[in-house]
């Protein structure tokens, strides 16, 4: 194969995964509006639903065309995985530092391997595999205690839930300051329908700083506490949420902020660059 050929089949390799990758966030956003149902849940008193990315799959597959819809989630959701780590690998050219560009490649990759770990999850459930088993929180929870044993695990637990929390808030920062927005072309949208974006953007990005928030603190206390227990994912955060003073309240809003997120990732495979 000369050059040119070579080039060319490139080029449809990546087209193909484009499409795939933006059709996987599609997927991806509808994984979010399942949590922000499964949290509004918990918010009205339904707490044996698991209310996780895991609960989420597991609600796709209760319903009457659970089988196939599980095998189109976990296909999209493998795509989009894909996609995020080739964006990983090259993407971000638009952005001018270097800094800044490292650290969407190293957001892409963290995406990536979210996604291909769901699609995994989607299709385990389909097949009965045993990747399907297991509450997120209970796999946190055995993580943590096997760290714990470690002479300096509880340090290095705390190093752990340090930078959870450091990446919550820049998840957060990152709503805050619109900076998503810089790596969306949104020129073919109405000014409306953009400025929608922008909203359910920052919204959705600091709804997702709190609960990656709430996750580092539990982990954090299992460090300090030397107790694997208190560790989870996002189904311990959200139900230790709503546990709060006024959590009913605060979980609610932070439900509507998951949900905004996912209709967020039905603009943003549109219009995200790459």
């Amino acid at each position: 194969m000369n050059t040119a050929s070579a080039t060319t089949t490139r080029a449809k390799n990546s087209a193909t995964m484009q499409v795939l990758g933006r059709a996987g966030m599609v997927c991806y956003g509808v994984v979010h509006l399942l949590v922000a149902y499964l949290a509004l849940r918990v918010a009205f008193g339904d707490t044996a639903q698991q209310a996780d990315q895991k609960g989420a799959i597991q609600e796709v597959g209760s319903s009457g065309f659970g089988g196939v819809l599980l095998w189109v989630l976990g296909i999209g959701l493998f795509a989009f995985g894909l996609w995020q780590l080739l964006m990983a690998a090259k993407g971000f050219g638009w952005v001018a530092k270097k800094g800044k560009r490292t650290r969407r490649r190293i957001g892409a990759a963290a995406r990536g391997v979210i996604g291909i770990a769901l699609g995994a999850t989607a299709i385990g459930y389909v097949l009965g595999s045993a990747s399907s088993s297991g509450s997120g929180n209970d796999q946190q929870q055995t993580w943590t205690a096997k760290v714990l044993a470690w002479p300096a695990g509880p340090f290095l637990v705390g190093v752990v839930a340090l930078v959870i929390i450091g990446v919550a808030i820049g998840i957060a920062a990152r709503g805050i300051r619109k900076s998503f927005v810089h790596d969306l072309d949104m020129t073919d949208l109405p000014w409306g329908t953009q400025q929608w974006v922008r909203r359910l953007g920052v919204f959705g990005y600091v709804a997702k700083g709190v609960t990656f928030g709430i996750i580092g603190v539990l982990i954090g206390f299992a460090a300090l506490n030397h107790d694997p227990k208190e560790a989870g994912g996002l189904d311990a955060a959200l139900k230790t949420l709503a546990g709060q003073p006024f959590g009913t309240a605060a979980l609610i809003v932070v439900a509507i902020g998951l949900a905004a997120y996912g209709v967020y990732c039905f603009a943003a495979a549109k219009a995200q660059r790459s």
